[in-house]
Formats: C-alpha cells, sequence, structure tokens
C-alpha cells in the first residue's frame, strides 16, 4: 500500500478541461491522522462545479489508454475561474471506507478496522488520509455504502435546524425540497416538530414530499404557487429560508411573501415595513443566474450565503461530535441514502455517464467505487 490511484481535474487558461486518473503517493500519517480504503464516494451537486467548472459536457472526449477525459470551456468563462486556471486539483467531497492504518496517537489507532464516513476534498481516491476531527465513526453493522454520505447532506439539513434555533427563528421555508437533502430536513422537522415549508418544482415532488408526510409542500409551478406560499408562511410563521437555487426570483418571493404575513395587521403609513427580521440564505447553485430582488419587503431583511464548513467552524467540539454521532446513530433512518448507480473511476469519467450525473435530476444520485474495475 504506497501509492493510491486518484482522480483529478484541471481547467487551463487555453480554456480545456481534463480530467484524470493518476498514481499518487500514500503520505505517512501523522499522528491525529488515518488513512482510509475509500470504498464508496458520493457525487453531490457540490462536486459538480469543481469537477467540471463551466466546460461544455456535450463535447467532452474521453481516452481510456490515457486515462482522461477533455471538454472544452468558452473564453468568455475563463475570467469566472482564473483562480483555479492550470492548476492540477483533487475532488470528491466526502466518502466512506475502512480504516487501514493510523498515527501513533491512541485516538487514531482505535480506529484501525472501523468504518468512516470522511470529508476531504480528495475522496475520489483508492485511499485517503486525513485527520481524525474529518471523520465520522460508524456503528458496528455500517458498511461503507451506507455511510458514503455521512457529512454533506446529514450535516447541512442538522446545520439548518441549529441555525433556525441560534438565530432565534421557529419555522424554515426550504427550496429544491425534493432532494435527497430535502428528504433528510423533512424527517428532522416532521422529527422534532419544526414547521417546514418545501418548495418544488413539480407535482409529483409535491406527492412525494406529502407521502413522506410533510404538510407544507408548495409548487412553484402552479398557478397558485405566490397563494399558497403566503398561506404557508402565514400558518408556519417561517421568518428564515434556505434557498438551494440561488438565481432567478425565488429568494424575493419567500421574502415578499413574509413580509406580507408580517405587516398584514399593521395600520396607517409604514415607509420601513415589518418589523420581523426575514433572512434567506443561499447555500447552493442550481441556477447560476443573477439573484433578483424585487424589493417588496420593507427594510427588515437579509440576503446572504451559507456554507457548511463555516456553519460547523462557529460551534464548539462537543456540538459537532454530537451532530456526528446522531448522524452515525441514524445513518440508516433519518439520513440514508439511495443511488441510482456505482461507478467505476473509468465510468465517472466517461462523457455520455457525466453528462446523466451532472444533470441533477431529482431522484438520482451517483456513487464513486473505486474498488470496482
Amino acid at each position: 500500500m504506497n501509492n493510491s490511484q486518484q482522480l483529478f481535474t484541471q481547467i487551463t487558461s487555453e480554456g480545456v478541461l481534463e480530467l484524470s486518473l493518476k498514481t499518487v503517493d500514500i503520505p505517512s500519517p501523522k499522528p491525529h491522522e488515518v488513512i482510509v480504503k475509500i470504498e464508496a464516494a458520493p457525487i453531490n451537486p457540490s462536486d459538480m462545479w469543481p469537477m467540471f467548472g463551466p466546460a461544455d459536457l456535450r463535447e467532452a472526449k474521453h481516452d481510456s489508454e490515457a486515462q482522461t477525459t477533455t471538454a472544452p470551456v468558452h473564453p468568455s468563462m475563463l475570467p469566472r475561474i482564473k483562480s483555479r486556471l492550470d492548476q492540477t486539483l483533487p475532488i470528491g467531497n466526502e466518502g466512506a471506507g475502512t480504516v487501514v492504518a493510523a498515527g501513533e496517537s491512541a485516538a487514531a489507532q482505535a480506529l484501525i478496522g472501523k468504518t468512516v464516513g470522511v470529508l476531504s476534498g480528495a475522496t475520489y481516491a483508492q485511499y485517503c488520509c486525513v485527520p481524525l476531527q474529518a471523520c465520522i465513526v460508524h456503528n458496528e453493522g455500517t458498511v461503507a455504502k451506507d455511510a458514503a454520505s455521512s457529512f454533506v447532506n446529514p450535516l447541512t439539513a442538522l446545520g439548518m435546524v441549529e441555525t433556525m434555533r441560534l438565530e432565534g427563528h421557529t419555522a424554515l421555508v426550504h427550496t429544491a425540497a425534493a432532494s435527497s437533502l430535502g428528504t433528510m430536513l423533512n424527517k428532522i422537522c416532521i422529527a422534532e416538530n419544526v414547521p417546514l415549508v418545501n418548495i418544488v418544482r413539480k407535482q409529483q415532488q409535491v406527492d412525494m414530499l406529502k407521502k413522506l408526510g410533510a404538510k407544507y409542500v408548495i409548487d412553484s409551478s402552479s398557478d397558485t404557487y405566490k397563494a399558497d406560499l403566503y398561506k404557508a408562511i402565514e400558518e408556519t410563521g417561517a421568518t428564515l429560508a434556505f434557498d438551494a437555487i440561488g438565481g432567478g426570483e425565488l429568494a424575493s418571493d419567500i421574502l415578499t411573501a413574509m413580509e406580507q404575513v408580517g405587516s398584514k395587521d399593521a395600520k396607517g403609513f409604514n415607509t420601513y415595513g415589518s418589523l420581523t427580521n426575514k433572512q434567506v440564505y443561499i447555500y447552493g447553485g442550481l441556477d447560476f443566474s443573477p439573484t433578483v430582488l424585487n424589493r417588496a419587503f420593507g427594510m427588515t431583511w437579509s440576503v446572504g450565503g451559507w456554507l457548511l464548513m463555516r456553519f460547523l467552524a462557529k460551534l464548539s467540539p462537543e456540538r459537532v461530535g454530537q451532530l456526528h454521532k446522531k448522524v452515525a446513530d441514524e445513518i440508516k433512518t433519518t439520513f440514508a441514502s439511495e443511488f441510482t448507480d456505482e461507478l467505476s473511476f473509468e465510468q465517472a469519467i466517461t462523457p455520455a455517464l457525466m453528462m446523466q450525473y451532472n444533470a441533477k435530476k431529482t431522484g438520482e444520485k451517483y456513487l464513486i467505487n473505486p474498488t470496482k474495475k
């Protein structure tokens, strides 16, 4: 076990994306580090921008002998990604596997043979060296495929509810709510009696979440969308939203409905709107068009970004440990993930399959299995 095969990405200043499978040395673990044999690593939406950037995957070409795939990037997009040009970068936010070696500390040694979920930014690899703090130790009987999505979706869903409580809100709005993350958030909110307004874009997604037990599910393609959104926010009192879309007018629609609810009993002329703070956090970018705010929601509001790791950094180590344990204990229930297919390294950089998983279709989720030939 001296070296490891690993996927890398590069975009050149000439406008070419190159995905490549390389052989790298496995480092010796420091006292607080472990070596994990990766057996399952999900391809999350948050992996795809680092992986592909703005490349045109329709023009991708694969060279099986060189184990590379290339695709063009339009010159107009290069200034937007200037900071990453001509750099060979690892990919894969999270994954899971077995600890096969460890540093000399007792805590690291205790993990040898355990199944762990890891967060590293380099999990599309046969072996991964990570610090103890980047591991969630799973219970006996949990296999790598179960534990593959231990970090990004489970801790984001938990972090949303944690943020709500820390900032003094009592209910949530969530967009693109039929995702794997949205399903987990619904399970948490149902179990903890947190009112949750789900916004989706298809009736079949409404039906799916209703079947799960969700009470408030709004179809943004419906003729009654804005009236339905107002009613749901009125009934829940939601003043906090997490938006996975980013572009368009969705954040503005949510703030407007919150303002209409907050000021419905106001009397007289009020220049500045309701006093209740209305907050939308953009945490994803499914739509890269501009965020449009039609300012019909007074002056007590905020739109900002929310990132999981920056949020977790605000919590005490004890609280983070409690969240990790909850994920481990509920990885087969609340935080269970279903995968459409398992891909080998070679399959993961095959153009037809790249197009398939990059489509980010609801209900489809793919897994890279470095042990698959």
